[in-house]
């Protein structure tokens, strides 16, 4: 596997790469991931089962465009594929180290920057990608509301009642989120799509985005994810609102974004997640 992975990486940086060093990375549970090196280049692997391909591409496809608006250190896509059994994908290695103040609250400035990036009208993406090993549908919607209901939370419900786990009556969620989301209209902003701490880092005290599940949506959903697992230090939430103050009414929105991530660990990982995810669904209407 190394050998054919080694010779997709010499084609794409158009020198000579052979893999004599491999090192595995834990990093999650979503994939097996290694630092490979020939000595004078790194490499970032991820490596999972052939049937991951497409999750691949979509992660790449969605580091390319966040690479484009060149605000963050984002690793450079080198290759992916498939040998034997397994599916690849190799990014640049980044030597990550802890942000200080300065740091994150550039961080936070450069985030709502990115947020500003209104060249779409519409919600949605032109893939479907994935949120994890979830995969998150990105139809193409003008309706804010109707958008993140049906195509977000709606669809977390369903793949949790196919795997048995009936949390709620799936059209009275969707209508309640619609009802509740209704007259909040947002601009379609540039988004990560899955922003806790575990998908950023710095270096060189420039803040590293990766893992995205981007696609274009509320720019409040980014800054929810921010919360959900523990916040991010205060400098940054100060950069961001320095630069676009989010509204008051957010903290009102806040448990209906972070419903969907908590849905979503649900689905993965059960556990407690169901149990926040009953709750969280039970004040929807409260």
């Amino acid at each position: 596997m190394w050998h054919f992975i080694s010779e997709q990486i010499s084609q794409s940086i158009n020198t000579d790469f052979i893999c004599d060093d491999v090192r595995d990375i834990p990093e999650g549970d979503s994939h097996q991931t290694f630092r490979i090196s020939d000595g004078k280049h790194r490499f970032f692997v991820k490596v999972n089962e052939k049937i991951q391909l497409t999750n691949f591409q979509a992660e790449a496809e969605g580091l390319e465009h966040l690479n484009k608006i060149e605000l963050f250190k984002v690793p450079k896509v080198i290759t992916h594929g498939v040998v034997s059994n397994h599916s690849f994908l190799v990014l640049e290695y980044i030597h990550m180290q802890q942000g200080d103040d300065k740091g994150w609250r550039n961080f936070g400035h450069l985030l709502a920057t990115m947020h500003r990036e209104h060249k779409q009208e519409m919600f949605g993406w032109q893939d479907d990608n994935y949120i994890g090993r979830t995969p998150q549908y990105n139809k193409w919607q003008k309706n804010w509301s109707q958008f993140y209901a049906e195509q977000r939370i709606g669809y977390q419900l369903q793949r949790l009642a196919e795997k048995g786990h009936q949390l709620a009556n799936i059209e009275k969620v969707i209508e309640s989120v619609k009802t509740l989301l209704g007259g909040h209209n947002p601009e379609s902003s540039m988004l990560h799509g899955d922003l806790w701490q575990g998908n950023t880092g710095f270096f060189k005290n420039q803040a590293v985005l990766f893992d995205p599940a981007f696609h274009y949506g509320d720019r409040e959903t980014d800054l929810a994810m921010t919360e959900l697992f523990g916040r991010f230090p205060e400098e940054f939430y100060q950069g961001y609102n320095d630069n676009w103050p989010l509204s008051t009414d957010y903290q009102y929105r806040k448990p209906i974004y972070q419903l969907y991530h908590t849905l979503n660990h649900a689905l993965l990982f059960e556990g407690h997640y169901l149990d926040s995810a009953k709750t969280m669904l039970k004040n929807l209407d409260s």
